[in-house]
């Protein structure tokens, strides 16, 4: 049985066939510069193994149709495909960012759940119309292969109304379903079921501190196996500091900057989504870069490196708080799984939650599920986040 998982971004087209018979993928991929003059499309055939094999094509798409269509071709291709012809393909399942308080789960995509994901583009400009546009393509392409959504918000559905509600005019919440959602939930909810499984325990029996830090960072408080608090809002945009993201700032920042610098609401957002972050302090938002610079004597690097780390610090506080008690705080994706220095930078001195890492076997650079524990009682875990299979099980699960 194989399942092909599509997350479809404005300009791109990320891709993953896996066979869920060994949950195994069979070929991993992206293209790139979707509508542009010239676009790229790379492909792992058996990605992550020594039989690893990479096909890379330089040519125009003119659009996610097109950018499919050549996938289509190479999955099937008689030299560097993976199934001999569509139909090999059971399902298809599709990351999708925003289904507000109607989707609360993953479900087989209908036109019902097609308007609902239509409804919330406002709150998901970027993402929602791109994710849309995929389901939309796969539908056109594989006709009679069901399509399921499995959306970034379905994690946080069960977060308490104290924690997801903004303390605006409650008229706001009615009206225009202002509140936090929260996403990155399928890594959150992925890495929270291994976390689990690696102490030996059931979800329900287990409670994290889940920090899920790339480009994109957030963090979620798991107790009992479901998510009670993240930090990212109503958009991405809140919570932590990021790559290019600011995180949480003062909100009366954003009518001051409009008055003095002159610039619109839409290009204040601009700023805030794409200009700050470690990138607006520093000017470098790839923390392998940000680290040499520090290297280098780079005040502002090193700056940016504090803020960072700091303020996963003080959510780490807040969500022990939150919790009572916590079995592990667990590491995931880019910076999480292989950044040593932010692991040990955020866990010092936090000898009160019961926090000791090991630094010897922290310096270690694994692509594999650990423990860093130096003997505290609180675990200290590097899970790698695996999103597609997330997504690729859950499709599997809805179809029965």
């Amino acid at each position: 049985m194989n399942v092909l998982v599509i997350n479809s971004g404005s300009s791109s087209l990320k891709f993953q066939l896996i066979n869920m018979e060994n949950e195994t993928a069979l070929c991993s991929g992206l293209v790139e510069r979707i509508g542009q003059d010239m676009g790229k499309l790379v492909n792992k055939l058996a990605p992550d193994t020594d039989d690893e094999r990479k096909v890379v094509i330089d040519e125009p798409f003119a659009d996610h149709e097109t950018a499919m269509k050549r996938v289509v071709d190479l999955l099937t291709d008689e030299n560097d495909g993976v199934i001999k012809d569509r139909s090999e393909i059971y399902a298809i399942g599709h990351r999708v960012l925003l289904g507000g308080e109607e989707i609360k789960e993953s479900v087989k995509v209908t036109d019902e759940v097609k308007e609902i994901i239509r409804k919330y583009i406002p709150l998901g400009p970027l993402h929602n119309p791109a994710n849309l546009a995929g389901i939309e393509v796969c539908e056109h392409l594989f006709p009679g292969t069901p399509n399921v959504g499995v959306f970034d918000t379905e994690f946080h559905q069960t977060m308490p109304e104290k924690a997801f509600l903004y303390p605006l005019p409650y008229e706001l919440y009615e009206d225009l379903r202002i509140r936090r959602y929260g996403f990155h939930g399928t890594s959150h909810r992925f890495v929270a079921k291994r976390a689990a499984k690696f102490l030996g325990k059931a979800p329900e029996d287990v409670n994290l501190v889940i920090c899920h830090l790339g480009n994109g960072c957030s963090m979620s408080a798991v107790k009992a196996g479901k998510c009670v608090d993240t930090t990212m809002g109503i958009t991405p945009l809140e919570g932590l500091m990021m790559g290019t993201r600011c995180g949480d700032i003062d909100p009366a920042l954003v009518p001051f900057i409009m008055d003095r610098k002159g610039l619109t609401g839409e290009e204040v957002d601009t700023l805030m989504n794409k200009q700050s972050g470690l990138f607006g302090i520093c000017g470098m938002s790839d923390m392998r870069d940000i680290h040499a610079a520090v290297d280098n004597s780079d005040t502002k690097a090193e700056t940016a490196l504090d803020m960072f780390v700091y303020r996963i610090r003080k959510y780490v506080g807040s969500y022990f708080a939150a919790l009572g008690n916590v079995d592990a705080i667990v590491f995931t994706a880019g910076i999480g799984e292989n950044d040593d220095i932010v692991r040990e930078m955020v866990c010092a001195d936090m000898d009160l939650f019961g926090l000791k890492i090991d630094t010897e076997e922290n310096a270690t650079r694994r692509g594999i599920e650990r423990s860093l524990n130096g003997g505290g009682k609180t675990e200290i875990l590097v899970i790698p986040t695996n999103e597609e299979l997330e997504i690729a099980q859950a499709t599997v699960k809805v179809l029965g």
